[in-house]
């Protein structure tokens, strides 16, 4: 594009910013976190890792070059845990995990720079309603983009038994809470209901929730009188879910069908909450956890920060080419007669720096005629 001369653009009245949040709705259905690509502990969709510290789900088998990384899942406990003793299997992973998310996620405290402890509240400076046994679930990038909208998450869970898990069973004793929970951060938005004062950005609460949705019945008098048995990490894109969740699941009965929040693969063996964080493995916990996975639901974030400049033509400028097309014979091919006024067509924005050096270029849909009669602004936006 030969060019002679520039037209300087102000930055005060030429250049301008903006910011703009794209919002897109994901919902994960319980049937790709547990039992669409088969069954317990065969699931191609499922990656267990010989390291046993998390497990990553998939949307389709892992092995194939369609798959798409969708979360990955695991738990621990705080070493103040009344699950935590050296009998525990994989005591000291379960810790360590508990302590790296605490120390990413929430930061030191005190002069000592002691990793700070979960609390299912917005101020965990003040050691009340701790959770020191929680499960982890961290999103991909793939579907939180930016970050997770506040307010928008939900997740499913049931709180039945191992093998009717969605349903009250008549052969055991069930919560008297309801088979099924939506854990929400309804409470969180733009304008409030969030903390930032921890070291992995903003963060909600997540509250229980009974019933359908959109008619959800509080487990307290009201919408805030209960604790939260949870926590959104809106810009870390990861969700920490309070054990105490499923204490309402009903202990293993001796000689019923049902019962218990986890049953062992290896040999059937029943275990409550406390049974399968103290003495499963960690990958067998997120198996339990991704059994009473109904759905996982929330709106992402992309965030697109623009700038755009104003390229003003003036009436007496632009309206001659440098392409040398422009003249035959030492004549304007647009003009039949010296007389008329000159005209030239512009297809093509080009944005140069302060050595003259192309930048960036910007085409136009159709030719815009120009001519000393007329004036054309054109607004070229550059997203990043």
């Amino acid at each position: 594009m030969p060019v002679k001369t520039f037209e300087s653009l102000n930055t005060n009245t030429d250049v301008t910013t903006t910011r703009t949040l794209l919002h897109e709705s994901i919902p994960l259905t319980g049937t790709i976190v547990s039992g669409t690509y088969g069954q317990e502990t065969s699931e191609d969709n499922i990656k267990n890792y010989t390291h046993g510290m998390f497990q990553s789900v998939y949307d389709y088998p892992y092995l194939s070059s369609s798959s798409n990384h969708i979360f990955d899942i695991s738990m621990g406990y705080h070493s103040d845990s009344p699950f935590s003793a050296s009998t525990s299997e994989q005591n000291a992973k379960k810790i360590n995990l508990y302590t790296e998310f605490a120390q990413i996620l929430l930061g030191y405290t005190g002069s000592t720079n002691t990793v700070e402890i979960f609390e299912g509240d917005l101020n965990f400076g003040d050691d009340d309603n701790q959770m020191l046994s929680c499960f982890f679930l961290n999103m991909s990038r793939l579907i939180t983009k930016d970050q997770i909208k506040k307010g928008t998450v939900a997740l499913t869970c049931a709180t039945g038994s191992w093998r009717t898990a969605f349903s009250s069973p008549a052969d055991a004793t069930t919560s008297t809470s309801g088979a099924v929970m939506v854990l929400t951060d309804a409470s969180a938005s733009d304008t409030g209901g969030t903390s930032t004062v921890a070291a992995g950005g903003e963060y909600g609460v997540l509250y229980r929730r009974y019933g359908e949705a959109g008619s959800f019945t509080y487990s307290g008098l009201t919408a805030d009188s209960e604790a939260g048995v949870g926590l959104v990490f809106y810009q870390a894109g990861i969700v920490v879910l309070s054990s105490s969740v499923f204490d309402s699941v009903a202990p293993p009965q001796v000689g019923a069908s049902a019962g218990a929040f986890y049953r062992q693969h290896s040999d059937g063996f029943l275990q409550s909450i406390s049974g399968a964080f103290t003495g499963s493995s960690i990958s067998q916990s997120c198996d339990a956890l991704r059994h009473r996975l109904s759905n996982v639901t929330f709106n992402n974030t992309t965030e697109i920060n623009s700038t755009i400049y104003f390229c003003r033509a003036p009436h007496n400028k632009f309206n001659y080419s440098t392409n040398p097309t422009y003249i035959t014979g030492s004549k304007i091919r647009v003009k039949n007669t010296s007389a008329d006024t000159p005209v030239a067509y512009i297809t093509t924005i080009g944005l140069y720096n302060a050595s003259n050096e192309l930048m960036a270029v910007a085409k136009v849909s159709e030719p815009i005629k120009k001519d000393p009669t007329n004036e054309v602004t054109l607004r070229v936006r550059l997203d990043f």
